[in-house]
């Protein structure tokens, strides 16, 4: 018996992200559900930039990356069939969830106010010169999966951390919708039935603009969009992993079938 490996074609690595191709159709085991994104996948810093001394305790945080999401990202892939987008630079380089025009595009501040060195003083050629290598290329690519799918919804990939500018955050699970109540209400209650904590619209709301990247994409191409957040100290434990994969595959046929 072939595995599910076995059905998906090889990675393929550009400077600005990671796009994972879905199996050829005829391949396919299950229905073609749902496209992925992973906007926070990576704390790269590609050439030429460097990190500063000041921003290097920053490395390996929240603040760099969503810590677990682009292994989560990955396994739903394989799991869903699903073809898949990820990000490879850091957020803090220029935030692909973000508008352009977004005053934290470029985040000047982490833990506490304190000022992040990579963008301070960033100048308006500096500025462009990230979205053209980074931002551009990246939504470029999830604009051109979603076309190429059929898939009726586009499913964005988070990780949160469970500890907040001291605030602790019980919450295990969150999905995040803006337009898509029915579906993001189906889903969350069939993650709660499987025994997660999770809860709707939090620890964000895509209500309130904070699914940018699933909804921008989604909406040009007719789609539904979501956004999935977990807990980055859950994210990184492959055994929990496994068991939210197989929640959420289940979840998504019940739903969209």
């Amino acid at each position: 018996m072939r595995s599910l490996r076995d059905v998906h074609r090889p990675a393929e690595l550009e400077d600005a992200f990671e796009r994972r191709p879905g199996p050829d159709p005829s391949a396919r085991r299950q229905p073609e559900r749902v496209t992925l994104t992973c906007e926070h996948a990576s704390e790269r810093l590609p050439a030429p930039w460097v990190w500063p001394i000041a921003d290097r305790s920053l490395q390996g945080t929240h603040w760099a990356h969503d810590l677990g999401a682009a292994a989560l990202t990955r396994e739903l892939a394989q799991a869903l069939e699903a073809p898949a987008v990820l990000s490879r630079f850091t957020r803090l380089l220029a935030d692909p969830n973000r508008e352009e025009d977004h005053p934290d595009l470029f985040r000047r501040t982490a833990e506490g106010g304190r000022p992040v060195a990579l963008n301070a003083r960033i100048s308006a050629a500096e500025k462009e010169r990230r979205l053209e290598r980074t931002y551009r290329p990246f939504h470029a690519a999830i604009d051109a999966m979603v076309a190429a799918s059929e898939a009726p919804v586009l499913l964005s990939v988070h990780t949160f951390t469970p500890l907040y500018e001291g605030q602790p955050r019980a919450l295990e699970l969150g999905v995040l919708y803006d337009r898509e109540d029915a579906l993001g209400e189906a889903i969350d209650a069939r993650l709660r039935a499987a025994g997660f904590a999770s809860r709707r619209n939090e620890p964000y709301s895509g209500k309130e603009g904070l699914i940018f990247s699933a909804d921008l994409h989604a909406t040009a191409h007719e789609r539904r969009a979501l956004e999935l957040e977990v807990r980055q100290d859950l994210a990184v434990q492959p055994a929990f992993r496994t068991r939210f994969v197989a929640a959420l595959v289940d979840a998504l046929a019940a739903t969209l079938d």
